[in-house]
Order: structure tokens, then C-alpha cells, then sequence
């Protein structure tokens, strides 16, 4: 286990979720319809993807909690939702996944389809801020990747929904650092959250966990 400093928060590299990196992203992933497109639909022009090694860590995260029922704020065109979609099947539980362009929606429709996961994930084309209110019941799982400056806001929203022991998740917090100081500020002092940060890539990715 190594820490780092960056910016105002430890980074933990932790080793049993630490994400492979490159090309060894994929592996262990061998379920045929997934693993063609997550190596095909990644950077795509005009579609902000996760890098694979950032989506490993994600998946990992899940099958190592064992966490069923999950939130995705942000699809995109399917990228992330593919490793989170197939981290949920394996433990038998679902996603949810909100996408407000949509084109973006309809492409994410189609990998997931293609994917054989469109029993497993639930897609949704709403502006999130919108939508999160109408959602069902709790989650212990949630991943934030969507407009950087409204992440506390998404964070006020699903906070209440999140169950003890689950984890909040949210990418770009060092990249785009700038644009979401009120969240990476709320997650580090909120009594009830215990966060990290992982540069698992550039982009780097928060985890925080609720506590009692």
C-alpha cells in the first residue's frame, strides 16, 4: 500500500482494487459480447470515456464489495456502463445509468444491447438533477462522470440513497480539479464519508465510502 500526496487529499493506492494497467485492463475479461467492445468503443471523437484501466478499477471496486445495485450519473455513449454493467451481472444486481444528450443515450442503448447486458442496466435520458429524485429504493454503488460543476450537487442527491458500507465514486477529481473544488472539499470533510483519492490514470477517481 503506498500514499501520495496530490493536492488536498492522500492518494491510496490500494492493492487488492488497484486497477491493471494498459492492455492488461482486459484481463480476465473474456465474456465474448463484452470484452470486443471495450476494446472498440473507447475514444470515440466527441464521447468522454473512462480510460480502460479507470473502468478495471470500477469493476474491480464492485466484485470486491460484492455490491449489487448500482448508479451511473453520466453514460456517455456506454463505455464506463459496459465494465460497471458486467461487475453487476456477475454479482446479480442492476444499473442504473442517466444520460441527458440523446444521440449519446441511443449509442449507449446499442453497446449495451450488443453487450448483452440491456437486462442488466437500466438507461435512463433525463438531466440527472431531474431524475435521481424519481429513482426507486437505495444503492451501494455510485459513479459520478457527468457536468464537473454540478458533482456536490449530485452528491446532495444521492447521498441519502446511499446505504452503509456503499460507495460514492466520482472521476476527474484530479484532472479537472478546478471545476469541482465544493465536492472533492464536501467528500473530505463529511462525517459520515470516509474518501480517497486514486490515480489510477490522469484523471484520477474519488471513492468514497459511507460510514454509521
Amino acid at each position: 500500500m503506498k500514499n501520495l500526496i496530490f493536492g488536498i487529499f492522500p492518494i491510496l493506492i490500494v492493492s487488492s482494487i488497484c486497477a491493471q494497467q494498459g492492455s492488461n485492463a482486459f484481463e480476465g475479461i473474456d465474456d465474448p459480447q463484452v470484452l470486443p467492445l471495450l476494446k472498440s468503443v473507447y475514444g470515440k471523437p466527441g464521447r468522454w470515456n473512462v480510460p480502460p484501466q479507470d473502468g478495471r478499477f470500477l469493476y474491480n471496486l464492485i466484485q470486491a464489495k460484492g455490491y449489487k445495485r448500482g448508479l451511473e450519473i453520466g453514460t456517455s455513449n456506454g463505455y464506463s456502463g459496459l465494465w460497471l454493467g458486467l461487475a453487476f451481472r456477475r454479482n446479480g444486481g442492476k444499473l442504473a445509468t442517466l444520460e441527458i444528450d440523446p444521440q449519446r443515450a441511443a449509442e449507449a442503448r446499442e453497446n449495451f444491447l450488443k453487450a448483452r447486458l440491456s437486462d442488466v442496466i437500466d438507461l435512463r435520458v433525463n438531466d440527472a438533477l431531474k431524475e435521481i429524485p424519481r429513482l426507486n429504493g437505495s444503492f451501494d454503488f455510485v459513479f459520478i462522470d457527468a457536468w464537473k460543476p454540478d458533482y456536490k450537487k449530485f452528491l446532495d442527491l444521492v447521498f441519502p440513497r446511499v446505504t452503509v458500507g456503499g460507495a460514492i465514486t466520482a472521476h476527474n477529481v484530479i484532472s479537472l480539479e478546478s471545476e469541482m473544488r465544493d465536492f472533492l472539499e464536501a467528500i473530505k470533510t463529511h462525517p459520515k464519508l470516509e474518501s480517497t483519492i486514486h490515480k489510477t490514470s490522469t484523471e484520477g477517481i474519488s471513492v468514497s465510502f459511507k460510514k454509521e
